[in-house]
């Protein structure tokens, strides 16, 4: 499994992380809705342990992150970017936020 990442840089640093699977699809649950945008997510894909390692370089640099999918949340809760209990789901597909 891989965990496609694209980091933007603009006034902030802001990090999209997401199963790669995932990529392209779209869900709903109410009025509530997660599109895993190829245009936003897609940038290199890159193994569990080089996900931690960018991960944490751009938490120690005040990132913000978008996580998408269940490898990439996990990967984040140990690069210690996220804490289990900010996780939402939208179709059973985890998925957090993590701003500054």
């Amino acid at each position: 499994m891989t965990i496609a990442i694209k980091v933007y840089k603009s006034y902030r640093i802001v990090v999209a992380a997401c199963d790669s699977e995932l990529l392209g699809k779209k869900f709903e649950e109410g009025i509530k809705q997660l599109d895993v945008r190829e245009s936003f997510y897609k940038g290199i894909e890159v193994s569990e342990e080089e996900a931690i390692k960018v991960m944490q370089f751009q938490f120690r640099e005040d990132a913000t992150f978008n996580i998408v999918g269940e490898n990439a949340i996990n990967t984040a809760i140990k690069a210690g970017v996220i804490e289990q209990e900010t996780v939402g789901k939208i179709q059973g597909i985890p998925f957090a936020l993590k701003l500054l």
